[in-house]
């Protein structure tokens, strides 16, 4: 395998374009707009400048990676010579059918369709297409060139073989695969929504302040961030959506989302990414600065 496809240029996008390209292989990065492509090359850019202030990653290499990545608008052209294709967009089903139908029409017939969802059933998009048999979930962790996991899920029809040419492709880019099922939210977002959940209702009640709850789990439980901050890091929206997932897909009221938590989505207060969530981001991406509603 050497061609890889990434659809999508955001933070997930360009990361896993990142690490596929550091790793040796071709990449196309395919969006649907060119401001978010030139964006995603940047941030490219600045995390390999990161990784060698750092002394992880040789100067040399920063180009060669680089140039191992070619950025399109054209997802018909970006798709023609994948093996693989991993799927980055946004965390809508309808969106993803279409994207996958797409794929199974326009890629090659034994490309393999991976998508990064955290949540969305795998087995309900490789539905969308004919090839079910090769859609398998590639849920990679952000920032995904630091981060070590893969969850690699397979959905009800994903072959064996697929299955481990994934968990095989996953250890060649200096990842830890872990293979799950195809059930709402997976592993990862099934224990840790749950988690930023009730965080966030302990807040809504009263229980504890911002600052406090997040205490309480960094130094309590060895958390390297806090789960509030971890939910305005990850995007309030994002764990809204998530929560939903869980909620609609085991129809269990222990997964309902914070009335606090909707709010905040409805009033544009999505953590870094706005600005402000359960942090002040204004003067700093750092959460330093309790929001003025909690404070």
């Amino acid at each position: 395998m050497e061609n890889i496809a990434v659809i999508g240029a955001g933070t997930m996008g360009n990361g896993i374009a990142h690490v596929f390209a550091q790793h040796g292989f071709n990449v196309q990065l395919i969006d649907i707009s060119e401001d978010s492509l030139k964006r995603g090359m940047s941030a490219i850019q600045n995390n390999l400048d990161r990784m060698v202030a750092k002394g992880v990653l040789k100067t040399e290499n920063v180009q060669q990676t680089l140039s191992r990545i070619k950025t399109t608008t054209d997802l018909i052209q970006g798709v023609r010579h994948a093996e693989l294709v991993v799927e980055a967009a946004t965390e809508d089903i309808s969106l993803k059918k279409k994207i996958f139908r797409e794929l199974d029409a326009h890629c090659p017939p034994d490309a393999i369709l991976a998508t990064n969802t955290s949540s969305i059933s795998i087995t309900e998009i490789g539905a969308a297409t004919n090839r079910g048999s090769q859609v398998i979930g590639m849920h990679f962790m952000n920032p995904v060139p630091v981060m070590k996991l893969v969850e690699v899920i397979r959905g009800y029809n994903t072959s064996d073989a697929v299955t481990q040419k994934i968990l095989e492709l996953s250890v060649i880019l200096g990842k830890t695969p872990t293979e799950v099922n195809d059930y709402p939210g997976f592993i990862a977002n099934r224990i840790l929504m749950p988690m930023i959940n009730e965080s966030i209702e302990s807040l809504y009640c009263g229980v504890a302040g911002v600052q406090e709850i997040d205490t309480v789990m960094k130094l309590g439980m060895g958390h390297p961030m806090g789960p509030l901050q971890l939910a305005d890091f990850i995007g309030l929206d994002v764990c809204l959506s998530i929560l939903e997932v869980l909620y609609n897909g085991f129809k269990n009221p222990k997964y309902a989302p914070c009335p606090l938590l909707v709010k905040m989505v409805m009033a544009g207060k999505l953590g870094v990414k706005s600005g402000e969530g359960f942090y002040d981001y204004s003067q700093s991406r750092k959460a330093e600065k309790i929001a003025a509603q909690f404070s």
